[in-house]
């Protein structure tokens, strides 16, 4: 902005100070519920702005591509962005957001845009204002400003290398040093209050809190801070795992004007995550959701209408302050919410009792319900040799197990110390912490960070996201010192233990300990800022029965210490070194446990809440031998006894005695359930899934049977009768119940020999089962985990399963089932042309007779596409859409029984009728472009200014064997987890309070299954890619045999999106991001295929034959993600060396995940081109079967599955869209252009159409006739 416009907007400012707008911001929302504005990035989008726009005359000469960086239209485009902050302003908003999110130096490093941040955010903040201002000479309402700070593109308690979990890529202080530059820049443009918004890390947020309080008092101002998180995924957890509540634990240091949520989920979505947080905060909340879900190709659908009665909820059970709108959100969307929002009154802040409240992963409260807190004591240097020993030994995997043995004890509360001479203690405190970040069982619990020296502390306190206490800081360097780390202490979230030390030393007598906690108090609550209840006195824990009479007395003065601190210190907790106490009988582990519980009875009694143990040695005070226990309480309460007998004597004496029971060996693997009857062995076994013993469990039980059969029908089928029960029930997860049938599989081979000797003699088989199912991928499909699962689920409920296996044509499917007299059959299928092929199926049952129930299921099927495709043509039997695998057993125990059949085919026909009934409106509704305006609204690329770049290889590549370990780097482990219908992102689903135990196992599982793929080379990895000279003409891309382009070598025809776009959004095709043959640049388009191997199916089968579907899928799922992280290295390799449109290009393997970089590599079959047969063109191009071995089946299935195949297209401006429903006109102008009669071709697109193809409209007649 010039000098001028400076001026100018001082005079417009003049009057308007911080202080003044709090107190008019803190008034209204205490009169009504206030509306933030909604999504900037929605807006901006609309505008159509390509890469001279984002440069403006300013960065023309940037070597950087700037298209994409929002936040940069600030300074480029600055009316532009008013403008938009004028449209919410005047659509109700009473917030503005800062067009911000991004201004940091971290985020900005990948536009090399570093040194504008100030600029950026000072702009930013001016041009909200100047919005603020126009609107507010236009109505008269009162605006603020809120100046944004995103989360960064970087997390601080994740590390990004999964091989790597201590490893961070940012620390605390570089989101410290980054949020405080952008601080600086937001207040001077003037802006009302902050927000730290869509928090999917809380140690960021911790981080910005900071800075917040270190620019405030820099710059002499406070504003109110907002403060966001988001819930990433339906386990109701932060991308970093913690729960809602746990989250307002960790951020309530900051004294936020609001707390709450936005962005991730819609608002149906967000509630409950919404009502707890409203239960749990003693401020004001803030909610503004995304305008609903995302839809298959990224947009947002929900309607203004839509998205303000989904928010209404929040209106009408008061659970809001600030009501907004993010991603999808338009100034409609914020009118209609306003509008709503303005029929309701506030929430009323709660108030809340004054309890501490900590937090890891999960939230921890002290209520009087919680008699006694216990702090595990084993992950400290100074208490443990044992742990000592990992430590220096540097085997932190070892230390790890000892924490999280300390929770599995009953820690509520993990005591980490690192202060030993030669350790780096702050280094090590670093390096565990961060380490215990990765491990969910351990970091649900909060930490206590114990040291002697506070730059250890302050290092612990900026790893851990939760609230952490901080164990501890004293007097002992006079009050100005103490003051100052307590005043850290708090700015960093945590809570603090203080320790009796003063300047003259430790209190050891009951006058000094209640005097120096006295004093302590008074400072920490009056000067220092910390409510009572995060205030924790160690009193000091010092030895007895020592021999000197001097020491006599410590236990009964810290108990009495304790009565009185409790008493006149109102809201303050007790702690104390539990073991100090016994320091003097170490060895003697039986008289030391004693002396504990003996201590904590009466301590506790007095007021000790708190104490740092070992959670997995205390004893219980009834069960201590009386004489024993005697013993102790003369020595903790000092007691004379009347014999005369010197109690520390009496208990030296004792403890020689008990000696014998110290020394106790490490846990021993637990095999108690050995111990048991045979069938709750086999119980046992089939729900923990062991096969360790299942064998000679089985053969007992098969003597002990009249017949092998009663042993399946007996404590077998209770057994998985067991599993199928907790599946049901939600407390088993699918990789549990498919060990468990692996479980079953073993023991049932281990009878089949008995059963068939006894058949042999007797010429009978009487195994009865639930009911048999034919199971069957159609014809032209190869994929078949989910298919596999299925069938396991359905085999562990005693349904007998026949697997005919992949690319299975209708007459074997029909033929087997009518011989084998099947009761079900089911379809499974992955690639679009199956719908077609299940269609066909249904019909030829439907032709032939059959009257028996059809499932349907896979990944590209729906209840949408069978309640309108199949369904239909299926009237003698009940087709039946399962979503998954917990589902299939509920259908077809309906469907077999006597009692619900009935009933439940009438429901499903019912709710079929109304999905059809709804499609067909919600199709007449949505609005279709003709062909030719579909093409009048094309993307439009300034191909003047762009410059191609030739590929450094044109023709194709061959690579064979890849190194596995590379590609291992690249894998995505989200779908790993979906192909075992377990739902949520990685790595949160580890952490999911539900499904995380599940998860982890899973997890590990794999992880030693990967290892073994990759030292035994299992898989051969191939590839090929390939470039060529191309342009495109209209929709269609035009491959040249050289680059003088004057003999075609091949055609690949695209598809065009017809939907009625809002704004001038355009109708896209992948040929507009190919230059156009007119342009006269010469463009280039690459092509691939790559595998995981063929040797995939060899191995999946061995295990199948060994009765081990467990390891089958397992084998299978991880084919398929080594062949997805192959597709992702190479088109890496492509971006950076074979085409090399991207040399600099610097994303590690998690960054690839979100596709953020430049170019795409869409795929036949998928939504950008959904046509399947355009494979044959790319195959043929690449001699793909010859050099790879991967082979199209009829139906362009690939063979092997675990295969990836597509185009590479290096255009900055292209991304991936889905072409989504065609009309008639451009399938008849597409099948001319491809020399393809129009039936053929609407076979190909039947998932795309939008109307009824003739053929198939006169399909029933003819079957009628």
């Amino acid at each position: 902005m010039t000098e001028t416009s400076d001026k100018l907007f001082g005079a417009m400012t003049e009057g308007r100070s911080p202080a003044e707008a709090s107190r008019a911001l803190r008034k209204a929302v205490s009169e009504r519920i206030l509306v933030l504005d909604g999504a900037m990035g929605t807006e901006i989008q609309l505008l159509g702005l390509g890469e001279d726009d984002f440069r403006g005359h300013r960065f023309g000469a940037c070597e950087c591509h700037l298209q994409g960086n929002n936040d940069l239209l600030n300074l480029t485009q600055p009316q532009a962005i008013e403008d938009i902050h004028y449209a919410y302003a005047m659509a109700g908003a009473d917030i503005l957001e800062t067009n911000t999110f991004s201004s940091t130096t971290i985020a900005q490093a990948d536009y090399q845009m570093e040194d504008q941040v100030y600029e950026l955010n000072r702009d930013g903040a001016r041009l909200a204002r100047r919005a603020c201002i126009r609107a507010e000479e236009k109505d008269g309402k009162r605006r603020f400003v809120a100046g944004a700070l995103g989360p960064t593109n970087r997390t601080a308690s994740i590390s990004p290398d999964v091989n790597n979990p201590g490893y961070r890529a940012v620390t605390f202080d570089d989101l410290r040093i980054a949020y405080g530059e952008q601080l600086r820049g937001l207040i001077d443009g003037g802006s009302d209050l902050i927000l730290i918004e869509t928090i999917f890390d809380t140690l960021n947020a911790k981080a910005a809190i900071f800075a917040c309080e270190e620019i405030f008092a820099e710059k002499g101002v406070t504003l109110p801070i907002m403060i966001s998180g988001t819930i990433t995924d339906l386990s109701g957890r932060t991308l970093s795992g913690q729960t809602p509540t746990a989250f307002w634990h960790s951020v309530r240091h900051g004294r936020p004007f609001t707390i709450g949520l936005n962005c991730a989920l819609g608002a149906a979505a967000m509630r409950d995550h919404l009502a707890e947080i409203s239960a749990a905060a003693d401020t004001f909340v803030c909610a503004y959701p995304n305008a609903g879900l995302p839809n298959e190709f990224g947009e947002y659908d929900q309607s203004p209408e839509q998205m303000a009665k989904e928010v209404e909820i929040f209106c009408e059970e008061g659970l809001v302050n600030v009501l907004g709108g993010c991603c999808g959100s338009t100034p409609d969307h914020i009118k209609a919410v306003a509008e709503t929002a303005a029929r309701y009154k506030p929430r009323k802040v709660p108030t809340i009792a004054p309890l501490m409240r900590l937090s890891g992963l999960e939230p921890f409260t002290l209520t009087k319900e919680i008699p006694f807190v216990n702090v595990g004591e084993r992950t400290n240097v100074t208490g443990s040799a044992r742990f000592r020993k990992m430590i220096e030994a540097n085997d932190l995997p070892a230390a790890l197990d000892v924490a999280r043995s300390q929770v599995e004890n009953g820690a509520q509360i993990i005591d980490v110390n690192m202060d030993e001479g030669l350790i780096d203690s702050k280094q090590m405190m670093i390096d565990y912490l961060n380490l215990i970040a990765a491990e969910p069982d351990i970091a649900k619990v909060p930490v206590m960070i114990d040291s002697s020296k506070f730059e250890v502390i302050e290092a612990g306190l900026k790893c851990v996201q939760g609230k952490a206490l901080v164990n501890s800081i004293s007097m002992k360097e006079g009050e100005d010192a103490f003051l100052k780390q307590a005043r850290l202490v708090r700015s960093y979230g945590a809570a603090v233990v203080v320790m009796a030390f003063d300047e003259q030393g430790q209190a050891d007598t009951l006058e000094r300990k209640v005097s120096i906690c006295s004093r302590a108090y008074k400072l920490l609550t009056e000067e220092a800022g910390f409510a009572p209840e995060d205030i924790v006195f160690d009193p000091n824990v010092f030895a007895i029965a020592t021999g000197i009479e001097e020491h006599n007395g410590y236990g009964v003065a810290f108990i009495e210490a304790t009565r009185q601190i409790r008493q006149n210190l109102p809201g303050a907790h007790i702690s104390g070194g539990v073991s100090n106490l016994s320091f003097s009988f170490r060895g003697n582990e039986a008289v030391r446990e004693a002396m504990h519980a003996v201590f904590l009875y009466h301590a506790i009694q007095a007021g000790m809440d708190m104490g740092i143990v070992n959670a997995g040695q205390l004893a219980v005070y009834e069960s201590i031998d009386p004489e024993l226990r005697e013993a102790c309480e003369d020595v903790v309460l000092d007691r004379k006894r009347d014999d005369g007998v010197d109690p520390t004597e009496r208990l030296l004496e004792l403890a020689e005695r008990w000696r014998s029971a110290g020394g106790k060996e490490a846990k021993a693997k637990d095999l108690t359930w050995r111990e048991k009857s045979v069938q709750d062995r086999i119980a046992h076994a089939l729900v923990n899934g062991i096969t360790e013993y299942i064998v000679e469990d089985t053969e007992e039980a098969r003597l002990e049977a009249d017949r092998p059969l009663h042993v399946i029908e007996g404590p077998l089928m209770d057994g998985m009768n067991i599993v199928g029960d907790l599946f049901g029930a939600g407390k088993m997860f699918l990789p549990q119940v498919v060990k468990s049938a692996r479980v079953m599989k073993q023991a049932v081979a281990h009878l089949l020999p008995y059963m068939e000797e006894e058949k042999r003699l007797n010429g009978t088989d009487e195994r009865s089962n639930a009911g048999k199912v034919l199971m069957a991928t159609v014809k032209g499909d190869v994929h078949d985990i989910g298919k596999n699962i299925v069938g396991v689920v359905l085999a562990c409920n005693n349904y007998e399963v026949i697997d005919l296996g992949v690319m299975v044509p209708a007459a074997k499917i029909l033929e087997t089932a009518r011989r084998e007299k099947v009761d079900v059959i089911g379809l499974s299928g992955l690639i679009t042309p199956s719908l077609d092929e299940m269609v066909h199926v249904a019909a030829e049952m439907e032709r032939e007779g059959f009257d028996i129930p059809l499932l349907i299921g896979g990944a590209t099927t729906s209840k949408v596409h069978t309640a309108v495709k199949i369904d239909p043509g299926y009237n003698r039997g009940q087709t039946v859409y399962v979503t998954d695998a917990s589902r299939a057993v509920g259908v077809v125990s309906h469907l077999l029984s006597e009692e619900t059949r009935g009933s439940y085919i009438e429901g499903v026909k019912a709710d079929y009728q109304k999905v059809a009934e709804a499609h067909r409106k919600g199709e007449r509704d949505k609005k279709r472009l003709p062909l030719a305006k579909a093409r009048a609204n094309a993307q439009v690329s300034d191909w003047a200014a762009y410059e191609p770049v030739k590929p450094a290889i044109t023709g194709k590549q061959v690579f064979e064997d890849w190194d596995l370990e590379e590609l291992s780097r690249y894998i995505d482990w989200t779908p790993f987890f979906q192909t075992w219908e377990m739902k949520g992102r990685y790595p949160g689903i580890l952490e999911d309070e539900k499904q995380g135990e599940a998860a982890r196992s899973l997890f590990n599982d794999a992880q030693a299954m990967l290892k073994q793929i990759i030292a035994e080379k299992w898989f051969q990895p191939r590839a090929v890619i390939g470039f060529w000279p191309a342009n495109s003409v209209g929709d269609d891309i035009r491959l040249f045999t050289g680059d003088d382009r004057k003999e075609e070598l091949a055609t690949l025809y695209t598809l065009r999106q017809q939907l009625t776009k809002r704004g001038d959004r355009p109708n896209v095709a992948m040929a507009d991001f190919v230059a156009p043959l007119d342009s006269g640049k010469a463009d280039y388009v690459g092509g691939f295929v790559v595998t995981a191997g063929i040797e995939e199916e060899a191995i999946a089968n061995r295990f199948a034959k060994a009765n081990d579907d467990y390891s089958s899928i397992m084998v299978k799922a991880l084919a398929d993600r080594f062949a997805e992280a192959f597709a992702e290295r190479m088109h890496e390799k492509v971006r950076r060396e074979f085409w090399g449109y991207a040399p600099d290009e610097t994303f590690t393997p998690e960054d690839l995940i979100s596709e953020d970089y430049a170019g795409i590599r869409p795929a036949p079959g998928y939504p950008a081109q959904p046509d399947h047969t355009e494979k044959t063109t790319l195959f043929e191009l690449l001699d793909a079967e010859a050099t790879t071995g991967v082979k199209l089946t009829e139906s362009f299935a690939m063979w092997p599955g675990s295969s990836v195949s597509g185009f590479y297209i290096g255009h900055p401006d292209s991304y991936y869209f889905g072409v989504a429903k065609i009309e008639r006109d451009q399938v008849e102008d597409y099948a001319a252009r491809k020399g393809m009669p129009v039936a053929e071709v609407e076979r190909w697109l039947a998932p795309i159409l939008n109307y009824i193809p003739t053929a198939a409209a006169e399909a029933p007649a003819q079957a009628a006739e």
